[in-house]
């Protein structure tokens, strides 16, 4: 058996890859069960190093690997440049949190005559199989924000190679494997797979401990159900996107066509083949909106090309399921032509027809947006309430002084992990603060985030010591505390 990638803008072969066999599954697990107590022993100073070695190669390799991730993505080379040294400095910061070291919660109760003495603190969980996105082959692929979170945490990593960049995947590997080995990390710190089936493998093997994985719903449904079904339950930390909502306040359609633009750019961002792609606009009465936006739809006049073929095929099946369920087509850019091009549409449908159940409900993973008009806020909540969970939501206001705006923000932030205000959902930046992680079904860990410093809790957990000797603590526990780290002693931070 093996992988096949194909370049999107022709449906041309670009790299075929054996599967990973079992006994090379075997083998890698091993080298990983082995790694994994030398880099918990390791401090986060030293595993930074490591770090910071990747991102260096990447940089040094960033031209040769934009190239590549182009005829597998058809993403361009500007954008696949840029999303390179984003990937860089995801590792540099992953690596930075772990050596601050507040990840760790070390926390310290001094024995009292009535209670014993107790340190509570985290600790790794041991080898993560990683599983990465199609639509950012450097930034959530194989040394992306899971690999780079896990690794700084402590945690060896098992990615398995993305089947439509699968040839970009193991030259990552390669890469990352040498910068790894050349700056001291331990044999089986990270590797690469290739395969369906050995994916399946990986989540079933018992030498693993966690899954982290970008993608479709289904893709990581099925992850998750396997996960559950072990003799050894372990956590899956799916971030699988659903329709992120953009509300308009009454303030914020004064100039409805500014929104429409600013709509049409988001959405069809990357071909709209992004997570967090506003993917429902909802809007006053009479603002005129789904006009506003065919319009900008077809002056911005997108040319889709989708990164798989079964993607392309999704995007029509999910606008003609959309009509099905009581939408109106109001503005499309008809699909281009040769390989696995796509066309971009914008619908309109009532409120009544957002039901549960409905297909207008889902998400369709493309340049595709629905508009739909609200009379009122209580109609707007009721709305409102019948969503998905998402990932993230936009807020389009009328300024400072929009009296809606507190009341949409509070009801959004009961669907989303992410509430923009006045800007688009699509950007996520990678920092302290950020959420990248929503209600179910956007997300299989609702409390957990995949980008930002809160991301290497996933591959963590916590540990207590009752009474337990200083020299035979872990050296984070430890009363001299070797490594520095922040902790609370007695519910004080020292």
């Amino acid at each position: 058996m093996s992988v096949t990638s194909f370049d999107p803008r022709t449906g041309a072969v670009v790299a075929t890859v054996a599967d990973t066999s079992p006994d090379e599954l075997r083998s890698t697990l091993a080298a990983a069960t082995s790694a994994a107590p030398r880099l918990g022993a390791t401090s986060p100073v030293e595993r930074r190093t490591w770090l910071y070695a990747v991102a260096d190669a990447l940089e040094l390799h960033r031209t040769e690997l934009a190239r590549l991730a182009d005829l597998e993505t058809a993403l361009g080379l500007e954008r696949l440049t840029g999303e390179v040294t984003r990937a860089a400095g995801q590792l540099r910061f992953y690596a930075d949190v772990a050596a601050e070291g507040s990840y760790l919660d070390v926390t310290v109760d001094e024995p009292t005559a009535t209670t014993p003495g107790l340190v509570r603190v985290n600790r790794p969980l041991g080898p993560v199989a990683v599983f990465g996105a199609s639509n950012f082959p450097f930034a959530f692929s194989v040394l992306g924000n899971d690999t780079a979170a896990a690794l700084a945490a402590g945690c060896p990593v098992v990615a398995k190679a993305h089947p439509a960049h699968v040839g970009l995947s193991l030259r990552q590997a390669e890469i990352a494997g040498e910068a790894l080995a050349g700056a001291g990390a331990p044999r089986g710190s990270f590797a690469v797979v290739s395969g369906h089936r050995t994916g399946v493998d990986l989540v079933e093997a018992p030498e693993t401990t966690a899954v982290a994985f970008t993608g479709s719903q289904a893709g990581g449904l099925a992850l998750w159900r396997i996960a559950n079904e072990r003799e050894v339950v372990i956590p899956v930390y799916a971030e699988m996107g659903t329709v992120n909502p953009v509300v308009v306040t009454s303030g914020g359609a004064v100039d409805i066509d500014a929104v429409a633009k600013g709509f049409v750019g988001s959405f069809t961002l990357g071909s709209g083949q992004f997570c967090t792609k506003p993917g429902l606009l909802l809007a006053p009465v009479g603002s005129g909106a789904a006009h506003a936006v065919a319009g900008a739809l077809r002056a911005a006049g997108p040319e889709p090309v989708m990164l798989t073929e079964a993607i392309a095929d999704g995007v029509a099946a999910g606008v003609a399921a959309m009509l099905d369920a009581g939408a109106e087509l109001v503005g499309e850019v008809p699909a281009g032509s040769g390989g696995w091009a796509a066309p971009a549409a914008v619908l309109a449908a009532p409120a009544s027809a957002l039901v549960p159940g409905s297909r207008l409900l889902e998400e369709t993973f493309g340049a595709v947006a629905l508009v739909v008009e609200y009379d009122g806020a209580p109609e707007l909540a009721d709305v409102l309430g019948r969503l998905q969970g998402s990932l993230a939501a936009s807020v389009i206001t009328g300024g400072a002084d929009d009296d809606q705006a507190a009341q949409v923000i509070a009801l959004l932030s009961g669907k989303v992990g992410r509430v923009a205000v006045d800007e688009w959902p699509t950007g996520v930046a990678f920092t302290w603060a950020q959420q990248h992680g929503g209600p179910w079904p956007s997300t299989s860990s609702p409390a957990s985030t995949s980008v930002g410093a809160a991301g290497l809790s996933r591959f963590v957990r916590p540990v207590a010591y009752q009474s337990a000797h200083d020299g035979w603590l872990p050296p984070e526990a430890q009363a001299a505390n070797p490594w520095g780290l922040p902790r609370r002693v007695n519910g004080r931070r020292s």
